[in-house]
Parts: C-alpha cells; sequence; structure tokens
C-alpha cells in the first residue's frame, strides 16, 4: 500500500468527519447553554434526510433549493421540539435527568412518526451527480465526498464567525458562561435558546440529507449521531470548536480502523467513548461544566 492509498483514506476520513461535524454543533450548542445533551437531535437529522428526498423526488425542486428547504425544515423542527418540550421543563427548573429523559422520548417519537406515516421502507436519494468523480493525479473522490467536504466546511466557518464576530454570537458565548447572570445583564435567555435550537437544527437538516445522498434514507438513521455524539464528547462537550476538531479525528481514525478490519470501526468508535469518559471526561477541548464554553 502506498502513499496515495493513505491520502485517500484520509480524504474519506475528512469527508465522514466532516458530516459528524455537522451533527455534532447541534448537541454541543445546546449542551454550552441548557447543560444536558439533546438526544433528539437524532430524530431531526433523520427527519432532515426525508425533506431532502421528497424536496428532490415529489416536488422537482433543483438540489440547491432542496437543500435549502432540507436546513429549514429541520431548523422548524428543531425550535418546535425545544418549544413543546424542554420549554415546559425549563419553565420549572426542572432537573438536567428529566430533559434527557425527554429527549430520548422525542427522538423514539419522530422516529415511530415516521414508521406509521411514511414506513418503514428504505429509500434511496435520485442520482444528482451521475457518480462523477474528481481526479488528483492517483487520488479519485466522487463529487458527493467533495460536496459533502465543502459544505460541511463552508457550514462551520460561518457558524464559528456568527459565534465569535457577531453580537448574537457574543450572547450564545456569554450564556454559555453563565445564562442567570448574563440574564441579569439584560441578555434575552429565551431567544438564545431559540437561536442555538434553529442553527443546530438548520445544519442537523443538512447533515441529513448529506447523509441520505451517500447512504440511504431510512427511519433509524438517526442512530448515525451516537458517533456524532462520541465525536462531541472526544472533541470536549459545551466547545464548539471541539466538536469540530473531535469530529475530524474521528472520522479519520474510524475510516483507517474500517480500511484494516471493517467489523471493527463500531468497536474502535465506543472504546474510545469510554477512554475518554475515563481519561478524560472534559475531551479534548472542554471545560469542566462550570467554566464551559
Amino acid at each position: 500500500m502506498g502513499v496515495e492509498y493513505y491520502l485517500q483514506q484520509l480524504i474519506n476520513g475528512i469527508c465522514l468527519g466532516g458530516m459528524y461535524a455537522l451533527m455534532s454543533v447541534g448537541y454541543s450548542l445546546v449542551y454550552s447553554i441548557m447543560n444536558f445533551s439533546n438526544f433528539a437531535h437524532g430524530g431531526v437529522i433523520m427527519v432532515g434526510a426525508y425533506v431532502g428526498f421528497y424536496a428532490l423526488t415529489s416536488l422537482g425542486l433543483p438540489f440547491g433549493m432542496a437543500f435549502i428547504v432540507c436546513g429549514f425544515g429541520s431548523g422548524l423542527l428543531a425550535v418546535i421540539i425545544e418549544r413543546l418540550v424542554y420549554n415546559p421543563l425549563r419553565r420549572r427548573h426542572a432537573p438536567s435527568l428529566y430533559f434527557i429523559i425527554s429527549a430520548m422520548g422525542a427522538s423514539i417519537f419522530l422516529e415511530n412518526f415516521v414508521v406509521a406515516t411514511i414506513g418503514p421502507t428504505p429509500r434511496n436519494y435520485p442520482t444528482i451527480f451521475a457518480n462523477s468523480v474528481v481526479k488528483i493525479g492517483n487520488l479519485a473522490i466522487g463529487l458527493d465526498s467533495l460536496l459533502m467536504i465543502v459544505v460541511s466546511a463552508v457550514s462551520l466557518l460561518i457558524l464559528m464567525f456568527i459565534i465569535q464576530k457577531t453580537k448574537i454570537g457574543l450572547a450564545i458565548r456569554a450564556c454559555s458562561y453563565n445564562e442567570k447572570a448574563s440574564t441579569l445583564m439584560g441578555i434575552n435567555g429565551d431567544l438564545i435558546i431559540f437561536i442555538i435550537f434553529l442553527m443546530g437544527g438548520v445544519l442537523a437538516g443538512f447533515a441529513g440529507m448529506l447523509y441520505g445522498m451517500r447512504y440511504i434514507v431510512k427511519p433509524t438513521i438517526g442512530a448515525v449521531t451516537n458517533k456524532s455524539f462520541v465525536a462531541a464528547v472526544f472533541g470536549g462537550l459545551g466547545s464548539l470548536p471541539g466538536a469540530i476538531v473531535g469530529s475530524l479525528l474521528l472520522g479519520v481514525m474510524e475510516i483507517f480502523v474500517a480500511s484494516w478490519k471493517s467489523n471493527l470501526r463500531d468497536l474502535f468508535v465506543y472504546a474510545l467513548l469510554i477512554i475518554v469518559l475515563i481519561v478524560r471526561p472534559s475531551g479534548l477541548m472542554g471545560k469542566v461544566t462550570e467554566d464551559k464554553a
């Protein structure tokens, strides 16, 4: 196996890691403000994959428009979940455990709702790029893989710009340090929570559509977010840069493990989760809960 082989696997890993990053930032955004893991995020990604599929097939929208509709639909769903499921708990100052249980219930509800209404039959996205590949020397990159890398990079750069360079981002960072103190300083906590769920939902929709294009659409694809959650923990829950770095590293490592022995890839991912929780619970770039960012 030559250098080209390892470069090819590296590109495949970056592609997978970019998709994980789009998913994992939703976990980190919610955790940074509300201090719980939003396990309903997987259901939002799954619905996003279906919205993209039907936007292309039933509505006949061009790819770009379908992509926007997919992001809007998933963002709207994430906001609805927050308003109906989490907001009443916040009003009662419920413990974090209640949020986690409610999130798991919402995820299971969404999956079964899709099974009951659309059906469990897997669906394949229509061919968009006709299996075209871009050749760079001896390396071959599929247009779908290239799109996944580009969309992930652009979306995450825009998100980082919003967080670091805008007033909304400053308010989000303030709430991530201390929501109560930020509210006393005049920041609208409800609006910030609305915004982080909207942003996380939009990115989840993008990830769902990219996943559906590359693999398949079915009610259980929300389970792929288990690995994006591992990536968020690996990078540091509550840290947006940590979620991105952890996702890219996990994607690359998973691909290299799979290229060596494919049946070990899932074992490796969850073994990594256990090791991280034992050795460094805060992850690579995370901070303790009292000082998270």
